[in-house]
């Protein structure tokens, strides 16, 4: 979990969080080696790539939800010639942060 102070620091930077971060941080807090914090976030993101692609509902108490939502077909433009071109429907992963979240 995020805590305070972390968000705080990562508010004040402007840094952008990447993989090998949420690593670090889970070998600093637990003590297993890096490979094993690594095949541990992997497999958290590959899950959760999973659930999403079978139209699940990923819901983590505290943190958000995540969700498949549908995208209706559309019309653009090109913007060379200005010529319409349609959009196909697709699917769109939404987040809706937890109150725990909201609140930083």
């Amino acid at each position: 979990m995020v805590t305070k102070e972390i968000a705080d620091q990562l508010y004040e930077t402007e840094v952008s969080v990447i993989k090998l971060d949420l690593v670090n941080q889970i070998v600093d807090r637990t003590g297993v080696s890096k490979t094993k914090a690594e095949q541990a976030v992997d497999t958290i993101f590959n899950c959760m790539k999973d659930a999403l692609k079978a139209n699940d509902r990923i819901e983590l108490r505290g943190f958000g939800v995540f969700s498949v939502k549908p995208r209706k077909t559309g019309i653009g433009r090109n913007p060379r010639t200005g010529s319409e071109v349609n959009i196909p429907p697709g699917k769109a992963v939404r987040f809706k942060p937890g109150k725990d979240l909201q609140s930083l």
